[in-house]
């Protein structure tokens, strides 16, 4: 099966999923909540699957905990897009939850997105052991707040009125807590659900989290709008170090196919079964969107 199948085929699987989670009434904030988590490239989810593949698990056992994760990330875009953060107005290439309803609305959205990602998480579905569904409910609140995703965007907002601007370092620092944390928590979890050690995986995902955050400098700076469904050049009518910025593009674009080879370096103990998590590795640095 070809690496676009199987992604498409992990993103059916995760809609699935979500779909049966999601509340269906009609108050706007269930609307909010479905509009959300629609579309994407759902790159969290499908590596927790192929995760789990390498230890003989099937999509299905690995489908909660990848949705868990989907919803956790809808969460955390629908928050960073409000005017008191990064004030976006298009996600996806549709309008953003605050735009399209109002910032209430996005707020609670948000809210019941994350609650719904540790719902999942500690649904009976997502694992039988009780023991392993609360070491992956653990792990995601560590990745996600204020030594992770939060720390991240704290740090983010800090950097914009800081006096002096971040260095390479600082970049890194914040990027494996906005954007690696949870990147890393999608690594480890195949897994864990297979009772394995996650230490490889989790390597190969913190690489694989720093590769995509400067693919999407790179985008930011230099791709098309309409093919990345969001605002760009934003960083740099902010002012923002980055990557591209610090390093230009052709550093940048050397530094994340570096951290490629060394997320595909960290696999080699599975072998050939790694194939679709090395490709993933690969698509990282070359998306468009």
């Amino acid at each position: 099966m070809s690496f676009a199948t199987r992604r498409e085929a992990a993103a059916r699987a995760i809609a699935v999923r979500l779909d049966a989670a999601l509340p269906s009434g009609d108050m706007p904030v269930h609307a909010a909540m479905r509009h959300a988590v629609s579309g994407g490239k759902r790159l969290r989810g499908f590596l927790v699957i192929e995760g789990a593949a390498l230890f003989e698990l099937a999509p299905e056992r690995a489908a909660t905990a990848a949705a868990a994760i989907e919803a956790l990330h809808a969460y955390s875009l629908v928050h960073d897009d409000l005017p008191c953060m990064d004030d976006d107005d298009l996600r996806r290439g549709q309008p953003t939850v605050h735009v399209r309803w109002d910032e209430a609305t996005a707020v609670l959205a948000g809210d019941a997105l994350q609650s719904l990602a540790f719902e999942l998480l500690a649904d009976p579905s997502c694992h039988p052991d009780p023991g392993v569904r609360a070491d992956l409910t653990l792990r995601l609140a560590r990745a996600a707040g204020a030594q992770g995703m939060v720390l991240g965007q704290a740090l983010d907002i800090a950097a914009e009125t800081a006096e002096t601007p971040l260095d390479l370092d600082g970049i890194a620092a914040l990027q494996a807590g906005k954007t690696g944390a949870l990147i890393a928590w999608s690594g480890a979890a195949g897994a864990l659900l297979a009772s394995a050690d996650p230490a490889p995986l989790e390597l190969y995902a913190r690489r694989l989290g720093l590769a995509f955050q400067i693919a999407d400098d790179l985008m930011d700076a230099q791709g098309d709008e309409a093919r990345a469904g969001k605002r760009l050049r934003k960083d740099a009518a902010a002012g923002k170090a980055t990557f591209v910025s610090l390093l230009g593009a052709e550093g940048a674009r050397a530094r994340a196919d570096a951290l490629v080879t060394e997320a595909q370096a960290a696999l080699d103990g599975y072998g050939a079964r790694a194939g679709t998590l090395r490709d993933l590795a690969a698509y990282v640095v070359r998306r468009d969107a």
